[in-house]
């Protein structure tokens, strides 16, 4: 029977946008360049027109002082991990360590407490830049699994959180059916832990996700296979056709430790790309995530479907899980986007930069991506693997949602502004966002948020009162 041991958070609609809005941006990076003096003309939530060589601001515009780029996509986010900051980071272990101190966390959220939590965390994304999140949700019922009065509680109040920060969402709704592989049809059973996961079959997780209905134009709903070891080989199927009936985002977890590609190769013979491949869940809408240990052969395969691959640097170096072959995966024909996974940090530049400097400890050569192409897999990739092809650009027609980053705080101070990308990328952090502005409307004006004015609060109250014990 279902339970309500906290009364689901109900759906709450975005906030309106601003009819009409202009902004003067005193750098922007539109078309690849650093602009002097743009106007950003918004309305509607959408750029209307972009024009350069203004050099003061217009009557009536807003000024953006600094770069102002295309807002970032967080295409990776576990949003209750941000709990673990700190306890994590204590002591030595593994991934699977780590994981044990995850799932005491995720025993204690209700669908008010998420709520609370999330809203803050999304609060700081915010901060940093951040215009939409991907949201890879699993926790989806009660302690031991009883769902709740409404079955998508949990995904109601992630959902209403993005909205109360101000941001937008792709709530990327998890089947998780199995602790770990036994053959192709069946997986063992989920520990108690898991239980809250879970949905029992692909068949049943896709009928609860067919009522998610989101409110709000701020959000999004697309699915996830959380990894080969908790979905069934025989149940790939049945969320690969979900997504694609729906033209939705699908994402997967994918060979983040070595110990998944050897229970895979032990049960099937075969990689979890080669797995994966053979059940219809590669392709271009498709996102890869983690992607770390791979044969040359999943690398082709990933590749020669355009799938595309979310690299995590910051969690990868927390978790001690390695360093994947991003530069042989762009090569070979697969997108790259960024997340923050288990937020050890919420930092997309941070994720841009690990991505060329692990490259290059890895390598032991330097420039493999230009600060161009990095700041596109921040951005534009991020919100094309999310299921918003429309935003990532400062042109006409595109979604206005933009992010301002100071040149003149301690880390951002000295090159000149013709040089800002490199700056931004490799030097800035996203405590030098100034102003972040989702759908023409202002979220962020000058490093604080608007609707969430202390953000450190609201995160430790979330945090103590929510989740400690």
């Amino acid at each position: 029977m279902p339970v309500n041991p906290t009364r689901p958070t109900p759906p709450r609609r975005a906030a309106p946008v601003e009819p009409e809005a202009v902004y003067w941006a005193e750098h922007a990076w539109v078309g690849g360049t650093v602009e002097p003096g743009t106007v950003i003309e918004t309305a509607g939530g959408r750029i209307t027109a972009v024009r350069t060589g203004a050099p003061t601001p217009p009557d009536g515009a807003e000024p953006l002082r600094g770069l102002t780029l295309p807002g970032l996509a967080n295409a990776h986010s576990h949003a209750f991990h941000r709990a673990l900051r700190g306890t994590a980071q204590i002591g030595s272990g593994t991934f699977w360590t780590w994981r044990r101190v995850m799932y005491s966390v995720a025993d204690r959220l209700t669908p008010e407490s998420y709520s609370a939590l999330a809203r803050a965390v999304y609060a700081e994304m915010a901060l940093a830049g951040i215009t939409c999140v991907g949201e890879f949700h699993y926790l989806h019922h009660a302690p031991g699994g009883t769902p709740y009065d409404d079955p998508n509680a949990m995904g109601h109040a992630l959902i209403a959180a993005a909205a109360d920060a101000g941001i937008r969402i792709t709530l990327l709704d998890t089947c998780y059916l199995a602790s770990g592989l036994l053959d192709e049809r069946r997986g063992k059973a989920l520990d108690r832990h898991q239980l809250r996961f879970g949905d029992g079959t692909a068949a049943a997780w896709a009928e609860r996700i067919d009522a998610l209905a989101p409110a709000g134009d701020h959000a999004r709903v697309g699915a996830a296979i959380h990894s080969v070891r908790a979905v069934p080989a025989a149940e790939l199927g049945t969320v690969a056709e979900w997504a694609r009936g729906r033209g939705a985002p699908l994402h997967v977890h994918l060979s983040e430790q070595p110990a998944e590609n050897d229970a895979c190769l032990a049960v099937h013979g075969r990689t979890p790309t080669r797995l994966l491949a053979d059940h219809g869940v590669l392709g271009p809408d498709t996102t890869a995530v983690h992607a770390t240990h791979l044969t040359d052969a999943d690398t082709a395969l990933l590749g020669g479907t355009r799938t595309r691959v979310c690299v995590c640097p910051t969690t990868e170096r927390d978790l001690a899980d390695g360093i994947g072959p991003a530069v042989d995966l762009m090569h070979a024909g697969s997108p790259l986007c960024l997340g923050s996974d288990s937020h050890a940090v919420i930092d997309l530049f941070e994720e841009a930069r690990a991505l060329e400097l692990n490259e290059r400890l890895r390598s032991r050569t330097r420039g493999h991506w230009t600060a161009a192409q990095l700041l596109r897999f921040a951005g534009e990739s991020g919100h094309a693997a999310l299921g918003w092809p429309e935003a990532g650009r400062l042109e006409a027609g595109w979604l206005a949602d933009f992010t301002t980053i100071a040149l003149d705080t301690v880390r951002t101070a000295g090159p000149p502004p013709r040089l800002a990308a490199q700056t931004a990328v490799f030097a800035a952090t996203g405590a030098d966002v100034r102003h972040t502005v989702v759908g023409g409307r202002h979220v962020v004006r000058d490093g604080v948020h608007r609707s969430v004015p202390d953000v450190p609060a609201a995160l430790a109250d979330a945090i103590q009162q929510g989740v400690s014990r």
